[in-house]
């Protein structure tokens, strides 16, 4: 089984003060896709736990925000950094990086690509809002070219976008908000129901509501499981049925969480 987790770490170095490192030695991922990693990379390459790890890394364009990341204890044959959209803010928020699985005997090694996405969470009302639209175009325009590939792909991390009802705890309070509107959640309406990606969070995760993935660190919102799913991972078709289980790794109490998000978990029978 390949273990893949992906987290929003806000900030590594946070994360690795609040106890993400012994997540890690639990949860003993084969990949790691992180966002928000706000770090450079020898920072980065710090944090982790010691032994074997093949990096990619962008780091945002402004100091403390953004960046993404794919920690691998597979063999990277081949990284491409972003979406060519060249935009100075669209800087690290797309990694993407071909690993090598090692054949079971049976068979040559195959290629998982994998990507760790970052998407703008935009204010209604001001240009971010504009700034994700464009992005979102962009981020389609790659997935129709993943999954047109045949191959074996996930693409991970947090697109700030809640799908569903069932995906938002206050669903009737955030209708005109960013990160529930309409004209966002058409986009992964259209990556699943065109495109054929799937949503193993919700996939195997049950039919909700939640599991949730992300809860504010203000009031009691975590304590309430008032959160909002919005970190995920989409596998290509021939991905997806080799998955078999994901799992939200929610944190027992407010105080023992290494980020305001939780990681989700993927095991793949590769």
């Amino acid at each position: 089984m390949l273990r893949v987790a992906t987290v929003n770490v806000n900030g590594i170095r946070a994360a690795f003060r609040r106890g993400m490192g012994e997540w890690l030695d639990v949860r003993k991922p084969d990949v790691l896709l992180l966002q928000e990693v706000r770090a450079s990379d020898e920072i980065l390459a710090d944090h982790l736990p010691p032994g074997g790890w093949h990096l990619a890394h962008e780091a945002g364009h402004a100091k403390g925000r953004a960046g993404v990341a794919i920690a691998s204890r597979l063999p990277m044959s081949a990284v491409r950094i972003g979406l060519g959209t060249g935009v100075t803010g669209d800087a690290g928020r797309w990694v993407e990086a071909d690993l090598e699985v090692p054949s079971d005997g049976d068979g040559p090694a195959r290629t998982l690509t994998v990507a760790s996405a970052y998407l703008h969470s935009g204010t209604v009302g001001t240009p971010s809002m504009d700034e994700k639209y464009a992005f979102l175009a962009h981020v389609t325009d790659r997935l129709a070219a993943l999954v047109a590939s045949g191959g074996l792909v996930v693409v991970a991390g947090d697109l700030n976008i809640a799908h569903r009802e069932v995906d938002i705890k206050n669903w009737k309070g955030n209708l005109a908000k960013a990160g529930f509107l309409p004209q966002e959640r058409a986009y992964l309406d259209r990556w699943f129901d065109e495109l054929g990606w799937r949503d193993l969070g919700r996939q195997l995760g049950g039919p909700g509501p939640g599991p949730f993935t992300w809860w504010s660190w203000r009031g009691k919102a975590f304590d309430n499981d008032a959160g909002w799913r919005i970190d995920y991972q989409l596998a290509s078709p021939p991905l997806a049925v080799l998955a078999g289980s994901a799992t939200v790794d929610r944190a027992a109490t407010y105080d023992a969480r290494f980020s305001d998000h939780a990681p989700l978990v993927v095991e793949y029978d590769l």
